[in-house]
């Protein structure tokens, strides 16, 4: 029992070292248990869903710097976000 027990900190601590140092994607990947081309797939997904929240929450700092509310506001959102991810 108490192996077990040393055993799941060890795993814990090893996830969250490879959650700081690979990101966030592969921390989920490795929780959800995916390997080979599953976890590349996911990986992938992750970090440009990622990427594209990070442009999305951008683009609203900048709308907010420009002063625009409502239909103006998410045209220039949507449009910002759009040009981010060419």
């Amino acid at each position: 029992m108490k192996t077990l027990f040393i055993a799941a900190i060890v795993a814990s601590s090893l996830a969250a070292g490879i959650a700081r140092a690979d990101g966030d994607c592969q921390a989920k990947a490795t929780a959800k248990n995916l390997h080979g081309a599953a976890e590349t797939s996911f990986i992938k997904k992750c970090e440009k869903d990622s990427a594209a929240a990070s442009a999305a929450d951008s683009c609203k700092a900048k709308a907010a710097d420009k002063n625009l509310h409502g239909a103006a506001q998410t045209s220039f959102v949507n449009k910002c976000v759009k040009d981010s991810a060419k």
